[in-house]
């Protein structure tokens, strides 16, 4: 079996929901889990998850495959349903949804009776991506009362900060003035902070907060790494050495030959490339963890492989070989290629293989169940 695989550390992932409690100790844990759970795999982080008040996906395909994993959680789908066809499957697996634009709201209006969905309203604060303008909130909350949507549970409204990131603040400061502005109906919920503003804008933690990046240990800050803010990577891109070559000076390695021997040494082939979601924009001298020590790559990365220069110590084939991890930080590298930590877990390929750690078998049992008293997703009216 090809020896690429990605490590995942259930109990890193359990360390870092922890940390979320503590940070955020009154809201309510709504844990993002979407594209693959930011690559690190749905199903086991689902499972592994027990102690959410909630999960949140992007669309009705992931719930699915969560339902399926048996993971009985309340889940939210961020976009909600995108036509008719999909609020029979929610209603049917007990999801809860995001309306976010008026043809949603049709859609409803036309049903005979309201499904059995309970619902959250999304407010455009200034994203201008998703969501109703603060103005329009009222009349939209109206509709949906008019249909029933409320009768279970209460309001809850929603938006997502476009620059939590940054250092500054103000962007995120005028969204919280306008959302906090909204002519809501008394004892509403709300939801405003990702992982960025849960660290840096507790004003915004209010009744849920809802991490993503997080919780798998990586900072959605620009210039950190999420070790530095308390919180441990939850994977480890790893594989072995192949192959080894010996190069003279003058040697050149790889396509387009752009890395060039200056002296006598080894070069080891690695099992990793631009086919397994290691970009080929990663630029030659990247260092990876060959063994215990740090070595630069040698050349451009491959479909399949990397050349790693070893200078004049060769180490065996089978040696291991970090790209990123506990010891290579992703958001390193992710400022070195120039993008976010985000498309680097997310572009892990479907032919890599997934080895789970610190898997419990507890990891189903615990986690919140969707068909008992008081367990979907709104808050309690105590909170």
């Amino acid at each position: 079996m090809r020896p690429l695989r990605a490590r995942i550390d259930l109990g890193a992932l359990r360390a870092n929901l922890r940390a979320v409690r503590r940070a955020v100790p009154k809201a309510r844990l709504l844990a993002v889990v979407k594209a693959n759970a930011y690559g690190h795999g749905l199903a086991a982080v689902g499972r592994a998850l027990a102690g959410v008040d909630g999960l949140a996906v992007a669309c009705l395909e992931e719930a699915l495959v969560l339902r399926e994993a048996g993971v009985r959680a309340p889940i939210l789908l961020l976009e909600g349903f995108f036509d008719e066809d999909e609020v029979a499957p929610a209603e049917r697996h007990r999801l809860s949804c995001v309306v976010h634009d008026p043809h949603q709201i049709e859609i409803l209006e036309r049903r005979s009776s309201f499904p059995a969905l309970d619902v959250w309203v999304k407010v455009d604060t200034g994203m201008n991506r998703l969501g109703f303008p603060p103005e329009a909130v009222p009349v939209v909350l109206e509709r949906l009362a008019a249909r029933g949507a409320f009768a279970r549970h209460r309001p809850v409204l929603m938006t997502h900060f476009a620059q939590a990131d940054r250092p500054d603040g103000e962007a995120t400061r005028d969204q919280i003035r306008r959302f906090e502005a909204l002519a809501s109906p008394p004892g509403a919920l709300r939801s405003a902070a990702n992982s960025a503003a849960l660290l840096a804008c507790p004003e915004a933690h209010y009744d849920w907060v809802r991490p993503g990046l997080l919780l798998f240990g990586v900072s959605p800050f620009p210039d950190r790494d999420g070790t530095s803010l308390g919180f441990r990577p939850v994977m480890s891109l790893i594989t072995e050495t192949i192959a080894l070559r010996r190069v003279a000076p003058g040697d050149r390695v790889g396509y387009g030959g752009v890395w060039r021997a200056e002296r006598p040494g080894w070069i080891a082939i690695a099992a990793v490339g631009y086919g397994d979601g290691y970009p080929w924009r990663v630029p030659d001298g990247n260092p990876v963890r060959v063994g215990p020590r740090l070595c630069p790559l040698a050349g451009r990365v491959s479909m399949d492989m990397i050349a790693i220069d070893l200078g004049t110590d060769p180490v065996p084939v089978g040696t291991p070989v970090e790209l990123w991890g506990s010891g290579l930080p992703v958001e390193d590298l992710a400022r070195r290629v120039g993008t976010v930590p985000y498309e680097l877990l997310c572009g892990i390929a479907s032919r890599v293989r997934y080895e789970i750690v610190g898997e419990e078998p507890s990891d189903v049992e615990g986690l919140p169940d969707a068909d008992a008293a008081n367990e979907t997703l709104p808050c309690p009216e105590a909170l």
